[in-house]
């Protein structure tokens, strides 16, 4: 995939949520979006970014804040902020000669929708073992 390929995701309203992975299977369409958004997370320095922005009292963080807490240079935090942004996680404004972050809480309520077993829904009983071998 190229870096024109990537667009931003969640911004497309109810009808691009997907449903609970306990409540129905993924379609090829949604499983593609949200391997994106998983990809994106999957890299200890923006899942670390992702929580300290999340996190900052206030709603919102300057890059300036941002780049000490790391040993490595502005423009690699500057990349790992943007592929969260076009995951959808984050956005950001610019402030004279400073960025400001905030998280999108909608992208991550649907990741902890899609994530969620249903409320009352019991637990699969595995009491029973088998044995594979």
């Amino acid at each position: 995939m190229s870096k024109q390929d990537l667009v931003v995701l969640g911004q497309d309203g109810a009808e691009g949520c997907c449903p609970g992975l306990l409540t129905a299977p993924l379609d090829e369409a949604q499983s593609v979006e949200l391997a994106k958004v998983f990809k994106a997370l999957g890299d200890p320095i923006r899942l670390r970014l992702l929580s300290m922005i999340a996190s900052r009292a206030g709603g919102e963080v300057c890059v300036c804040d941002l780049t000490p807490a790391f040993e490595l240079s502005q423009p690699t935090i500057s990349h790992h902020l943007k592929l969260l942004r076009q995951a959808g996680l984050i956005d950001c404004e610019r402030r004279g000669t400073w960025v400001y972050y905030w998280l999108l809480p909608e992208m991550t309520d649907r990741l902890a929708g899609i994530l969620t077993r249903p409320a009352g829904e019991p637990r699969p009983d595995r009491t029973t073992t088998t044995d594979v071998s």
